[in-house]
C-alpha cells in the first residue's frame, strides 16, 4: 500500500491552502518543509503549534521534517550545523513524525575521495542522533552533494550502516546527474530505499516534469516497489515552477496536476494509494 503526502509548500505558503489543495487530492500526509514563507527550522514553538494543532483540525499527519540538514559545505562548520539537525528531530518528535530528510554536504570542485572520510564522519554523528532520538533519517540523493550517484549513495550507506539512515529516492535527481534511476541506481539502493520523491526530469537538460513525462523511470520504479512489496510513503515534491536551494514552488493547480500524474502510474500498476 502507497501512502501519499508531499512537500505543500511547493502549493502555497498559506498552510490553509495548501491543507486545501491536498484534501481536494485525498491526501492525508505532509512533508513539512515550509509555511508562511519560513523553513521549518525557522518556527518559533508557538507558530510550530499553530501548525500542529491546524494540522490535528484537518486531520493531516506528517510524513517527514523536510530539514535542509547537510545543505552545507562539508567544509563549513558542522558543530554549530549539528545544532540545527537536532531540532529537526525535536520537531520530528513534535509533530509525531518519522523520518527527517537529510543530504551528505557539498563537495568542494567535486573532490569526493579528498571529503569522503569527513562526510562519513558526519554522516555517523547524523545516525547516532537519531538512533538516540528513536527516528531516521532519509538520505536524499542530490547533485553536487557526496551522495548524488547510486554508488556514492551505496558508499554511504553501507559505511556508516544503521538502521536510522536509509534512502530518499529521487528519480529526477539521478536523472539531473546523468544517471538512470531504475537500470542504474535502483539496483545499488534500492534495499535502503524506505521513501519515494515523486519527481521527474528530462535527461541532459535536467527540467522537472510531471511523473511519466520524463527519463526518470516512474513506471519502472513503480513495477520495482510492486515486486518487493513497498509499503511507504511517496512524497510528490514536484518543481514545477522553480527549484532553489532550500525550497521548490508548483502552484496550487500545477501540484494537482502532479497528483494525478502520479495517481495515474499507480493505477497503471494496480498499485492501491491512501
Amino acid at each position: 500500500m502507497i501512502t501519499l503526502t508531499g512537500f505543500a509548500d511547493e502549493i502555497s505558503p498559506d498552510l490553509d491552502v495548501q491543507l486545501d489543495v491536498l484534501e481536494s487530492e485525498s491526501i492525508r500526509y505532509l512533508e513539512l518543509r515550509g509555511v508562511w514563507g519560513k523553513n521549518v527550522l525557522q518556527l518559533t514553538e508557538v507558530e510550530a503549534l499553530t501548525v500542529k494543532e491546524r494540522l490535528a483540525e484537518r486531520r493531516v499527519g506528517v510524513s517527514s521534517i523536510g530539514s535542509p540538514i547537510g545543505k552545507i559545505q562539508i567544509t563549513d562548520d558542522f558543530e554549530t550545523h549539528l545544532e540545527d539537525a537536532r531540532r529537526a528531530v525535536r520537531l520530528a518528535k513534535f509533530f509525531q513524525a518519522p523520518f527527517v530528510r537529510v543530504f551528505s554536504f557539498y563537495i568542494p570542485d567535486g573532490d569526493y575521495e579528498k571529503h569522503r572520510p569527513e562526510v562519513i564522519r558526519r554522516m555517523q554523528r547524523l545516525a547516532q542522533l537519531a538512533e538516540r532520538e528513536g527516528v531516521v533519517l532519509l538520505h536524499e540523493n542530490e547533485s553536487h552533494i557526496y551522495g548524488d550517484t547510486g554508488e556514492r549513495c551505496l558508499d554511504l550507506l553501507q559505511t556508516v550502516s544503521s538502521f536510522h539512515l536509509r534512502a530518499a529516492f529521487d528519480p529526477a535527481n539521478f536523472v539531473q546527474c546523468g544517471v538512470k534511476p531504475v537500470n542504474e541506481a535502483y539496483p545499488l539502493v534500492g534495499g535502503y530505499a524506505s521513501y519515494i520523491h515523486v519527481k521527474d526530469a528530462i535527461m541532459g537538460k535536467g527540467t522537472v516534469v510531471p511523473a511519466g513525462d520524463g527519463d526518470g523511470e516512474l513506471r519502472e520504479l513503480i513495477h520495482e516497489l510492486s515486486r518487493r512489496r513497498f509499503s511507504g510513503f511517496m512524497s510528490l515534491e514536484p518543481h514545477l515552477r522553480a527549484a532553489g536551494k532550500f525550497e521548490g514552488f508548483t502552484n496550487p493547480e500545477l501540484f494537482v496536476v502532479a497528483s494525478k500524474a502520479i495517481k495515474r502510474l499507480l493505477a497503471e500498476q494496480a498499485m492501491e494509494w491512501n
